[in-house]
């Protein structure tokens, strides 16, 4: 087997952060295990990576826009200058710790889905400690001490990659498509926003079509909302949200002078007259902008809830603070990562229900079938990859087979 593997990554030293963009497709050592000089790798597992997702996350790294400081903190604090990226993935198992068995020791034989050499594996891009106190009450999604795959340690953009046994989530192929295994991550994000609050019978506005905007559409017409409005910039974006089941969608006119941070009224006055000047239920922030977040927080209701998901670096501001959130009740929540792993059970039910309709509406619609959505990593170039990002809203890359 060869020494090195393909791999696309971030080089800090050589590119810096300012001004650069963009991933560099360069060769890395072949990933091993062994348990002498690393205890560790007694827990770990080798991947053959088959797909992989691309996220908006990754976007982020690829435009230089969020994750500054955990990229170059981690580096710094590993002695490195260089990130392989990439988090989202299915992979086959072709080397196992030694402890890896126990961990995993499965009673029921009958399992198709099985940590084992052979098996196929996506799992959570969030490596957490389990010992402090988030993780010992269990809430690892917010674990004190996480790295998350791609940023603050090396990824799974790569032919072969090592990843901790205990973020594994076992994959039947009858069952979820691979191409759509390996996004169980980001429509795991969708899972956990669209069940930290009760939305049946709400009035929700998402503000951000994008893939994870384009899952909730998806979820929240199974999980009983009343009705659905999608915002964004991108006319195709909004047009493949109303296919998905959104009842309603507004388009951010661009051009407009305001401030980065300042409320669209337009995007208001159009959610207030779709909800009868109530505003809604539950405002849904998936895309980032600061001006997106105070857009939630007008349009929504006294007394209701305001998702914040879009994640962008910088300050932000939130004008007349006290009087906009604190005397209107508003409850605000940070939603990072998945509940390890309820949201991933919640996830793989209702992509396994064929009658949701869930997993083709992904395949078909989202990622049109594969045409021009599944990309050959081989083949990778700066251009191919930002034509992709212009003209999909998401996409994978096939990497071995």
């Amino acid at each position: 087997m060869s020494t090195t593997v393909k791999a696309l990554t971030l080089d800090i030293e050589k590119d810096g952060w300012e001004g650069s963009r963009g991933f560099v497709m360069r060769e890395v050592p072949m990933p091993t295990l062994d348990e002498k000089k690393n205890p560790d790798d007694a827990l770990a597992v080798i991947l053959k990576m088959k797909y992989a997702g691309v996220c908006g996350s990754d976007k982020g790294l690829w435009s230089r826009s969020a994750f500054k400081d955990l990229v170059h903190d981690s580096l710094k604090r590993e002695g490195k200058t260089m990130r392989v990226t990439g988090h989202e993935f299915l992979g086959e198992i072709v080397e196992v710790g030694s402890m890896v068995e126990r961990l995993y020791h499965d009673q029921d034989q009958k399992n198709p889905a099985k940590i084992e050499v052979g098996a196929l594996v996506s799992g959570d891009s969030h490596i957490t400690c389990g010992r402090c106190y988030q993780c010992r009450i269990g809430e690892e999604h917010v674990c004190l001490n996480e790295q998350i795959l791609g940023i603050s340690t090396d990824g799974i953009f790569a032919e072969y990659v090592k990843i901790p046994a205990k973020n594994l989530w076992a994959v039947d192929d009858r069952r979820v498509r691979p191409e759509i295994a390996a996004i169980y991550d980001p429509f795991g994000n969708a899972v956990h926003a669209c069940t930290v609050t009760d939305f049946r019978g709400q009035r929700v506005a998402i503000m951000g079509a994008g893939p994870i905007g384009m899952f909730a559409i998806l979820l929240l017409q199974r999980f009983g909302a009343a009705k659905i409005i999608a915002v964004d910039v991108n006319e195709q974006n909004l047009k493949l949200a109303k296919e998905l089941g959104a009842h309603e969608t507004i388009l951010i006119e661009k051009g407009k002078k305001r401030e980065e941070w300042e409320a669209d009224k337009g995007v208001v006055d159009k959610i207030m007259e779709l909800t009868y000047g109530k505003g809604v239920d539950i405002s849904m922030e998936m895309a980032g902008p600061f001006s997106s977040i105070n857009n939630c927080i007008e349009s929504t209701r006294r007394g209701g809830h305001v998702i914040l998901f879009g994640i962008k670096d910088g300050d932000l501001t939130i004008p007349h603070f006290s009087p906009r959130v604190i005397m209107r009740g508003l409850t605000l929540h940070g939603i990072i990562g998945r509940r390890i792993f309820q949201t991933w059970q919640i996830a793989q039910r209702m992509l396994s229900d064929k009658q949701n309709g869930i997993q083709e509406a992904i395949w078909t619609k989202i990622l049109k079938e594969g045409k021009g959505t599944v990309l050959d990593f081989a083949k990778f170039t700066p251009e191919s990859f930002e034509r992709a990002l212009q003209e999909h809203p998401k996409f994978v890359f096939k990497i071995n087979g």
